[in-house]
């Protein structure tokens, strides 16, 4: 049990201890992967930046998803969960979801690019993985864009989730593999929705530690 996002991220890092002082990049998720990530990019003396990725909710049930979409236009769809809609309304929830896109890297970004890639670790740090959609297509955009090792780094998953991802990533750390996994929420006391001004405030807090670092 975490009692809270910056104590899991916290707990994380010291799990990531053999990336420290690397030319590591962390990537986090927004939003709920943001204060973790911000940790363990704090800890590593990494790189930090944050990747959009985004569910596809379905209509009637945005909680859940049949899938998901990174802002380098890689998407990921579970055909047996999207098998009941149709053609167009797969085509406009995705529209929809880029859109979303776009607006998080404006807002929470400044639409600022994605830090270089090639040939780096790239750390993607989320605050736990349920379905797995959303970090799926943060990887293939990863390997799309060049990274020489990717490492996924969370909380809290599902054991089999966990395994489907380890086959796509060179190392995959999970803390906590609950054995009755219902919800990424059970393992943190303090649970609640992320703000887009919470995220604003963690990396501009970033940013102005980061200026310190090169002025001293």
């Amino acid at each position: 049990m975490f009692e809270d996002r910056k104590d899991a991220g916290e707990k994380l890092a010291r799990a990531l201890e053999e990336y420290r002082g690397e030319n590591v990049l962390v990537l986090a998720i927004p939003r709920g992967g943001v204060e973790v990530g911000y940790q363990v990019a704090r800890y590593l003396k990494a790189d930090f930046s944050i990747l959009v990725s985004r569910k596809l909710p379905f209509p009637d049930n945005p909680e859940a998803g049949f899938g998901a979409v990174a802002e380098d236009g890689s998407t990921s769809i579970n055909q047996d969960a999207a098998r009941w809609l149709s053609e167009r309304i797969i085509d406009e929830i995705v529209r929809v979801q880029k859109q979303e896109v776009i607006r998080r890297i404006a807002v929470l970004r400044k639409g600022k690019p994605l830090p270089e890639m090639v040939n780096r670790t790239v750390i993607l740090v989320d605050d736990g993985i349920a379905m797995g959609s959303t970090m799926r297509v943060s990887i293939m955009l990863c390997k799309n864009r060049g990274a020489g090792k990717t490492v996924v780094a969370v909380p809290v998953s599902g054991e089999r989730v966990a395994k489907e991802i380890a086959e796509t990533v060179d190392e995959i750390i999970v803390l906590e593999q609950p054995r009755f996994f219902r919800a990424v929420a059970q393992v943190y006391r303090n649970w609640y929705d992320v703000s887009d001004s919470e995220v604003i405030e963690i990396i501009e807090r970033w940013q102005q530690e980061s200026d310190a670092r090169r002025e001293s």
